[in-house]
């Protein structure tokens, strides 16, 4: 594998989950999460109003399903979609997608994050 597309983070045995660090990439800063033993990358750069979205808390994606009129809607945790909320206004991202949750159609940078040989790189690619 060559690595001179990718940056370097930090060792993956230095990584615990919940652990967050921001790297530059391309000249942009990128937080690079774990997040139950998955590795996620998004640019540090809330789309609302610029704010440090990487600092932000990490969640489970709400998802619903509207039965039919008159009754409420079923909802539910998706365990297998993270969110991340902007800790300035509250705006969330799918993580892995970089969807805003509202609003499918304004998508926040996501990166790929590869493990290789024992260290975490983000692909700048």
């Amino acid at each position: 594998m060559s690595t001179t597309e990718l940056i370097e983070v930090k060792p993956d045995a230095k990584f615990e989950d919940g652990d967050r660090e921001l790297v530059e990439v391309n000249g942009v800063e990128v937080g690079v999460l774990r997040v139950d033993g998955e590795y996620y990358a998004v640019r540090n750069q809330c789309l609302h109003d610029c704010g440090p979205v990487a600092e932000g808390a990490i969640g489970k994606k709400l998802v619903g399903e509207f039965v039919e009129p008159g009754k409420r809607v079923e909802k539910e945790y998706d365990d297998d979609e993270p969110i991340i909320s902007c800790p300035w206004h509250g705006w969330s991202y799918d993580l892995e997608s970089g969807e805003q949750l509202a609003d499918d159609d304004i998508v926040l940078p996501t990166y790929d994050v590869v493990v290789d040989d024992g260290v975490v790189y983000v692909d700048c690619q």
